[in-house]
């Protein structure tokens, strides 16, 4: 039995002796196909592997051979041991060459390459969308600044409507008397919202240019109060400076009706039972800076200055 052990090595020998000499005839099959050189070194991998197997049950292998040879030598020597030979375990990778190191690299450059190229695709298509965005709203600031200068437009336009009817209003209603027309309004307001009120119908605080349009509006007032005395605002005050008095429309005044406490014993003087007559006061403007703005009495038309905050009714005037 230890023969055919060994013969079956010398066989295994012979074999691996063959594949040697086949090597160089197949290596350029192996170029070629590079699945053959995996087969080719699986196949020398288990031809070694029996070739081991028969040596390890061979009866020459033990700490010392007959012929003195060391643990690990076969009986054939260092030539045959030379002549064995070396392959690379079929469980190790190759290492890599330059050319796949170059290969690795050209392919990543094309995977950036096209993923620039997505890009570039994709920037375009935002910048498309971009301007088409831009384009709208460029047409809808433009509508929205149409919209807004044709609603300042209509604003214009009732603002001047109201003018209008007020000053219609005005002339149909009050009093025509040269060319001005003066109407009443029953509303407690303060002085700058009166103004402002006349303003807005397109007139202006009462302003008796002249003693003509002064009594003719004393008239008026006075008819339309009577029996009751009501202080009625005027376009007149002193804000700008003590004593200075100006109409609304900056224009000084030219004549004054200030209120004068009548002259003891005189028309009107107070009786022994009473106090007389409500009208009766001290001599104006008494106010100081306390009191800038001019009111008129309903009953006599005379002036007499208040806080502009009080609440009194107003007139306003309006051009013919």
């Amino acid at each position: 039995m230890q023969w055919v052990w060994v013969l079956g090595s010398l066989l295994a020998l012979g074999s691996l002796c063959a594949g040697k000499g086949q090597r160089g005839l197949r290596r350029k099959e192996k170029e070629s196909r590079p699945d053959a050189q995996a087969e080719e070194q699986e196949r020398e991998s288990l031809l070694l592997k029996h070739l081991q197997e028969a040596l390890e049950l061979s009866p020459f292998q033990g700490p010392e051979s007959p012929t003195g040879t060391s643990e690990g030598e076969g009986p054939w020597g260092e030539e045959d041991k030379e002549d064995t030979p070396l392959t690379p375990s079929p469980s190790l990778a190759p290492s890599p060459t330059p050319e796949d190191a170059i290969s690795y690299v050209l392919g990543r450059l094309t995977g950036l390459d096209s993923g620039l190229h997505q890009l570039h695709v994709r920037l375009y298509t935002l910048d498309a969308r971009v301007a088409e965005l831009s384009r709208g709203l460029q047409l809808l600031r433009k509508e929205a600044r149409d919209t807004r200068e044709t609603l300042e437009a209509l604003e214009e336009a009732q603002k001047q409507g109201r003018r209008d009817r007020g000053r219609l209003e005005g002339c149909l209603k009050g009093l025509r008397l040269g060319h001005k027309c003066f109407l009443l309004f029953r509303d407690f307001q303060a002085q700058s919202a009166a103004h402002a009120h006349c303003g807005a119908r397109g007139g202006s605080l009462a302003m008796p240019a002249d003693r003509a349009q002064m009594e003719g509006l004393t008239r008026y007032l006075k008819a339309a109060l009577a029996p009751y005395n009501w202080p009625v605002w005027l376009g007149i005050h002193d804000r700008r400076a003590e004593g200075l008095y100006l109409f609304e429309n900056s224009q000084r005044v030219s004549f004054f009706a200030w209120h004068r406490a009548p002259l003891e014993g005189g028309p009107g003087a107070p009786t022994p039972n009473g106090p007389g007559h409500p009208a009766l006061g001290p001599d104006q403007p008494n106010g100081r800076e306390q009191e800038n703005c001019v009111a008129q009495a309903s009953d006599d038309g005379s002036w007499w200055d208040h806080d502009c905050e009080r609440r009194f009714y107003y007139v306003c005037e309006f051009p013919q």
